[in-house]
């Protein structure tokens, strides 16, 4: 069951990053992330208010515990980790092709998995070695054919950022992991709802701060800000990628190393429409490097069978 979650959360999540690189074409960075905060806080607020008041009980899927401050400020860290992830991204996204940040995102897991060897003891087989191998494998041709287009990753800064933005980002999923698991297994032993449900909330206030301090004194002189309602869709494919993704590793077995690799397939969602819609160039190579992650979700998927 985790496993089905998992590559469901990876679809969603492919069109999250197609509506996030729709939204960010031509505007500010920072409106942007803060509507996303707002939008994704706003959907899980009812659950929040609804368990206070007693209308969601606490057999529910959408139950969220009234933790106190012992637990919250865990849940803060996981904003703070977050945001600073997706500041990176959205910048990274907004200048480079869609499919080439794509597959950069899927070797994320690689990152995980490592420290999932480490802190969590966990252990593949070689059926899921080989898949990490050739995701890797992937990675360095993408970044040949990345050259075709001009883009040397190593001088080019949005390169940079989308790299420190998975390096972030996995950070994140070993810390969700950590959020998740029961005291016992050493963990602290969180609500996935409420850990959802609150560190978007804290986001919306620190990239509030954000916009008034740095961004609205000098919104005159950079990029300016335009509605669009990919931004909306940014906010609600986000929040149930995330939510299937949560639901998956409270499941007992279940491997952030594998959960965290299969999300990673969003990245055929993301090339298709960089390919269809955003008419990205250098198509041709990239398509190998595609092909060579999806036979790498391949070998994980029987692996974990």
């Amino acid at each position: 069951m985790w496993l089905a979650l998992a590559f469901l959360s990876a679809c969603l999540l492919g069109f999250y990053d197609v509506f996030k690189k729709k939204s960010l074409k031509g505007n500010a960075v920072i409106p942007v992330l803060l509507l996303n905060t707002l939008f994704s806080s706003l959907i899980f607020l009812p659950c929040i208010i609804g368990s206070r008041q007693g209308w969601i009980g606490e057999d529910s899927l959408f139950y969220t515990h009234p933790y106190g401050w012992a637990e919250h400020r865990y849940i803060v860290l996981k904003s703070c980790i977050v945001l600073s992830s997706w500041l990176f991204a959205y910048f990274g996204l907004k200048n480079l092709p869609i499919t080439i940040v794509g597959p950069i995102n899927a070797t994320r897991p690689v990152m995980v998995l490592v420290g999932a060897l480490t802190f969590f003891g966990e252990r593949l087989n070689v059926w899921q070695w080989v898949g990490v191998i050739i995701a890797m494998a992937g990675l360095w041709m993408l970044s040949r054919s990345s050259k075709k287009e001009g883009i040397d990753w190593g001088h080019n800064k949005w390169i940079v950022f989308v790299v420190l933005a998975n390096v972030l980002g996995a950070v994140s999923g070993l810390y969700d992991k950590f959020l998740m698991a029961s005291p016992a297994n050493h963990g602290v032993g969180l609500d996935t709802l409420a850990v959802q449900s609150w560190y978007n909330i804290y986001q919306f206030f620190m990239m509030l701060a954000m916009l008034i301090l740095l961004w609205w004194p000098t919104h005159k002189k950079t990029t300016p800000f335009h509605w669009d309602w990919c931004i909306i869709l940014i906010s609600v494919f986000l929040s149930a990628a995330d939510f299937a993704y949560f639901y998956a590793l409270g499941f007992d077995g279940a491997m952030i190393s594998i959960v965290s690799m299969v999300r990673r397939g969003s990245v055929v969602v993301s090339f298709l429409f960089g390919a269809l819609i955003f008419k990205e160039k250098n198509l041709k190579s990239k398509v190998v490097d595609l092909l060579l992650v999806l036979l790498s979700m391949l070998f994980l998927f029987v692996g974990s069978r």
